[in-house]
């Protein structure tokens, strides 16, 4: 397989794609709130989602359920990926879908602190490290608005498990990294973290006594749908074929689009206010982005 090492005009415009689908995302699962539990909406996208990769990977020979040793690092990546999106969609409950984009692109950092440790050949550069810096900086700096917002005094707790989802989010690609999965197909590693997410999210809204609609409106039904079917399914195996044809430092850059796509979705279709702390965050966020991915 030929790996490109520049972005071509079709590698841009559906990375881009992807990134507007991921900070839309935010917003749609917030609006669906209002008809749906936040564990039940995580829980049933998993589900839906899970179904179609296996359709997916059936209708391509992509063998699935073969030995391979990825067994126990299949269900670790199933567990933090259950408890990142469950912080997720239960924080949307107390912070705006503007500010969850924004913490949960933390992630990169996560991982760049933690690779060392499994990979000895990607210690940080001083550079690297200042990115590190500033991009907790920012962090503080938009997490601390939180505490004083007017009108909602548990925005913190929301930012908090933004935060806690984005360290969750960073575990799971260094789980990934350092075990079996970092050799099995791309469509087993993501039907291992849907599978694995739906039960235990599903049964995490059960625990917690979240009821079940019974009786799907066109408008949730059109918000769920749109995150299992177009962001869960189509756009992460979008993604994995990126990650497989072109260098991953090239596309790491362009996800900085995605905070940005969540801010403006978030004004426009939930009448959000974005603070100018949380702008100058934003941008230090992808300054730091940027420093870290160079080598």
């Amino acid at each position: 397989m030929t790996r490109h090492t520049h972005l071509d005009p079709r590698a841009i415009a559906i990375l881009l794609l992807c990134c507007l689908l991921w900070g839309i995302n935010q917003v749609a699962a917030k609006a669906a709130l209002t008809e749906i539990g936040p564990l039940w909406q995580a829980g049933l996208r998993s589900v839906v989602a899970g179904f179609l990769v296996w359709l997916w990977s059936m209708s391509r020979g992509i063998k699935l359920f073969e030995r391979d040793g990825s067994l126990w690092g299949g269900v670790l990546a199933g567990l933090l990926f259950a408890a990142e999106f469950g912080c997720i969609f239960v924080g949307l409950q107390y912070t705006s879908a503007s500010r969850m984009v924004v913490f949960i692109y933390l992630a990169p950092f996560v991982v760049a602190l933690g690779m060392p440790w499994i990979a000895r050949g990607e210690a940080l550069s001083a550079r690297q490290w200042v990115g590190l810096v500033l991009a907790f900086g920012a962090m503080a700096f938009a997490f601390a608005e939180g505490f004083s917002a007017p009108g909602t005094p548990l925005q913190w707790w929301g930012d908090a498990l933004g935060v806690a989802a984005a360290v969750l989010w960073g575990g799971t690609t260094l789980a990934i990294r350092a075990t079996k999965l970092s050799s099995a197909p791309a469509e087993k590693t993501l039907l291992y973290q849907l599978g694995v997410s739906a039960v235990a999210l599903c049964a995490a809204a059960v625990f917690a006594g979240e009821p079940l609609p019974l009786h799907w409106s066109p408008r949730l039904f059109g918000l769920f749908g749109f995150q299992a079917v177009v962001v869960t399914f189509a756009s992460y195996l979008a993604w994995f074929w990126l990650i497989r044809h072109y260098a991953a430092t090239k596309l790491a850059v362009f996800t900085l689009s995605t905070p940005l796509f969540g801010l403006v979705a978030g004004a426009l279709l939930l009448g959000e206010g974005i603070s100018a702390r949380l702008i100058a965050a934003l941008a230090a966020l992808a300054v730091g982005i940027v420093l870290v991915n160079q080598r």
